[in-house]
């Protein structure tokens, strides 16, 4: 099992912290389906320590996807730690994460995310600084380098461990590389060996097989799952099973995915409020579409809705619709 400090997972397949997509609504349902450990989207420092109204709510969380890894972000060592000390003291957080992968412009002029990969020194001094400030255990989400050249994947865990860190998720790509090419499992293999504390893996995992070769050719503790778990949960559940198991499960029917997408508009609702929801539910629900014939006309209809009613209105239609046409062709 997947154990990072005192907190002990029932499996290990984590889920990624996504910016824009991780929020209470989404982590719960994909908790539902087995995840072993949800991820928090990552929160800026500074506006937990402004009390950001909009940042404040990002600090929510259901008992239910306990256990959770809240992710925070900063280039400053004050804030980062007055935040870290707020999230400790003030949430139902088991985990604190600190973001040293995102690699957007945004962020790294702030001298956060992805930054931090070129200055082992400076991971080293922000960690311990955090580690030391907190009681819950501290964690790192990190890329494997800045780019080609500049690839301090080993020395970058290495300082995580030294300052008293739990453990390191490890994306297999550069900030240059996005989320483009191929993910470089070799290096995370390396990283795993040099290292005594856990790592989990993250990059190409696509399908449960994906993950169960993750563990077996890097050795890693965990498997991290991002992007293909977005409208799919079941991919979450079909990995557990297939670790636990070694068989595939099948997939959810045009209906059982179109019931997942509404409870978990039902849920965004209750966190954000009708107006707010509907319209971030756009793109889940398209998501929740992918693999399903004649989805770009539904795709249409659901950037057109603006209340609950026509939302689900629209996913029972796509329902109805497959079943009419499954029934001609049977």
């Amino acid at each position: 099992m997947l154990k990072i400090g005192d907190i002990t997972m029932d499996n290990q397949v984590v889920l990624a912290p996504m910016a824009g997509v991780c929020n209470s609504a989404f982590r719960l349902t994909v908790k539902e389906f087995g995840a072993g450990l949800v991820c928090a989207e990552m929160i800026s420092d500074k506006g937990i320590v402004h009390k950001n109204k909009k940042t404040m709510n990002m600090l929510y969380i259901d008992e239910r996807e306990n256990p959770l890894s809240l992710q925070i972000f900063g280039g400053e060592k004050d804030t980062l730690v007055e935040a870290a000390r707020f999230v400790d003291q003030n949430t139902k957080a088991d985990i604190i994460d600190i973001n040293m992968g995102c690699p957007v412009n945004k962020i790294i002029k702030c001298e956060a995310g992805a930054r931090w990969l070129l200055e082992p020194t400076k991971i080293y001094d922000m960690v311990s600084a955090v580690v030391d400030a907190v009681n819950k255990p501290v964690t790192v989400k990190m890329r494997i380098g800045w780019d080609d050249k500049h690839i301090f994947a080993v020395e970058n865990a290495q300082a995580v461990e030294r300052a008293g860190g739990a453990a390191v998720s490890m994306h297999g790509r550069t900030r240059v590389q996005m989320y483009e090419g191929e993910a470089n499992w070799d290096i995370i293999k390396q990283v795993k060996q040099s290292i005594n504390i856990p790592l989990i893996g993250n990059g190409d995992v696509t399908t449960p097989q994906d993950a169960k070769r993750m563990l077996d050719e890097t050795g890693v503790d965990g498997v991290m799952i991002g992007r293909a778990a977005l409208g799919n949960p079941w991919m979450i559940y079909q990995t557990v099973k297939y670790l636990e198991t070694g068989h595939l499960m099948g997939e959810p029917t045009v209906r059982e995915k179109m019931d997942v997408c509404k409870l978990h508009l039902d849920r965004l609702i209750g966190l954000k409020g009708e107006n707010i929801a509907v319209r971030e539910m756009r793109k889940h629900a398209a998501w929740y579409l992918k693999g399903i014939k004649g989805n770009a006309k539904t795709r249409n209809a659901i950037n057109e809705c603006h209340t609950r009613a026509d939302l689900v209105s629209v996913l029972d239609e796509i329902v109805d619709i497959v079943a009419v046409e499954e029934k001609q062709a049977g």
